[in-house]
């Protein structure tokens, strides 16, 4: 089970609220807290968690030997 995150951020000075969002976004998102969010929302098997994994290793792979072979070129 993974860690339960805290996500903190603190004004610098005078620091704009917008800049101050912007990094807890990036805190956010480092954490991964919404990926997490979103795949807790429903339940998802064993076996279908391996195979959206699976996809997902395969299409990572597509895309670099696509790069590869475009730098090649």
């Amino acid at each position: 089970m993974p860690r339960p995150v805290n996500v903190e951020v603190t004004r610098r000075g005078d620091e704009p609220i917008e800049r101050m969002l912007k990094r807890f976004i990036k805190k956010c998102k480092k954490e991964k807290i919404i990926e997490e969010y979103k795949a807790r929302r429903y339940y998802v098997k064993p076996s279908e968690k391996r195979r959206i994994k699976k996809r997902r290793r395969a299409k990572i792979a597509r895309e670099l030997q696509a790069e590869r072979e475009k730098q090649t070129n």
